[in-house]
């Protein structure tokens, strides 16, 4: 299967106005047979004061790591580890502005992170903080990572604590896909509707513009970017648009599309009432196991002992042995000692009472 990538990142509006540099940053590669897309989101309050460099950094660490190593990242089995592995090599790369720039504090340097990678058949994917990924098929769009925010709308970034905790990864296929779009919150507000999770159909024809080849994907996106929403507000920030897109698939009819979809219902349920619901239950299924394994341990069945477990108690009882001889061994030196320390006393007051004699006798 033939790919294409390409990415495009434009400066917003209301950075250009004050003369502020880009703090997005995208970078699109093919290599060792992986086509991966990467974008990055440099966080723009004060305290995060290179945070341009810390998204080209990270996009740049992270493509490296996907191309060199997809298939141990998709292998393992164990999602936490792939997690902390990925935040664990965009600090890496943090540490050395930070050496470099003589920075204080890791949080200078904080962004967002979207990536996908293809390999063969295979598509890896991950999305830490706001911004939205978008799978296009010929069915239709739909979110393949949505954007993560708290409570009170603000979202999360490499450098936070925990990040890896909540850094979302997605395996999958090729399978009916025509297209991935990813894109930063500039991009993401104009075509994506947070209440009712809609991708507007905008965004297939942006990915279908990679149809005739990476640069003129690139430059299309870049003129469709720049006239609607980098220019469509003297407000509007940074933005970042990348495409991996699937030759000869096929696209959805975006004439046939809707424009919009009804709002996910409210709800009073939450995580934290959840959890405080669930803790009696859990404290006394933790009882349960702690006293289960208590009484196992207290009435083993030797019939049903490994080798591992025999050898494990051969090995203590070996253990016990040993320490028991060497207590011997230590009462028998005391003993010793003592005796000796007897027996000389002993001499001594002897020795002293015959002086004594000695003494009386040459007296007479």
């Amino acid at each position: 299967m033939s790919i294409t990538v390409g990415c495009v990142t434009q400066t917003g509006q209301k950075h250009v106005s004050r003369g502020v540099p880009c703090e997005d940053a995208s970078l699109a590669v093919q290599k060792n047979g992986v086509s991966c897309v990467v974008i990055a989101d440099g966080a723009g309050s004060k305290q995060y004061t290179h945070a341009r460099f810390g998204s080209k950094a990270c996009t740049e660490a992270i493509a490296e790591l996907l191309t060199e190593h997809f298939d141990a990242l998709y292998n393992e089995n164990r999602e936490a580890a792939i997690r902390s592995l990925v935040i664990a090599r965009v600090h890496i790369a943090f540490a050395d502005i930070m050496k470099e720039m003589e920075l204080e504090s890791i949080e200078q340097l904080s962004c967002t992170l979207l990536f996908c990678a293809v390999k063969d058949r295979r598509i890896l994917a991950g999305h830490i903080g706001d911004g939205l990924m978008v799978r296009v098929s010929s069915d239709g769009l739909s979110p393949l990572t949505m954007p993560q925010n708290d409570s009170m709308g603000h979202t999360y970034f490499v450098t936070a604590n925990h990040a890896a905790d909540y850094l979302r990864i997605v395996k999958t296929t090729t399978d009916n896909i025509h297209a991935v779009c990813l894109m930063t919150d500039g991009v993401q507000d104009s075509v994506y509707d947070e209440n009712s999770g809609f991708v507007k159909p905008v965004v297939a024809r942006m990915a279908e513009t990679f149809s005739s080849g990476r640069e003129n994907g690139e430059k299309e996106i870049g003129g469709i970017i720049d006239k609607f929403i980098v220019g469509g507000s003297n407000n509007s920030d940074d933005s970042s648009f990348g495409v991996l897109y699937f030759d000869g698939t096929q696209a959805p009819d975006t004439s046939s599309s809707k424009n919009g979809a009804d709002a996910f219902p409210r709800s009073e349920d939450t995580f934290k009432k959840l959890q405080e619901e669930m803790v009696p239950r859990v404290k006394k299924a933790r009882n349960i196991i702690v006293e289960a394994n208590i009484n196992k341990n207290v009435t083993p069945d030797p019939d049903k002992e490994d080798d591992h477990v025999a050898k494990a108690k051969a090995s203590d009882n070996e253990k016990q042995a040993q320490e028991t001889e060497n207590k011997i061994e230590d009462i028998k030196e005391s003993v010793k000692k003592k005796t000796m320390l007897y027996v000389g006393a002993m001499i001594f007051e002897l020795l002293i009472i015959v002086a004594l004699v000695i003494v009386l006798f040459m007296r007479k």
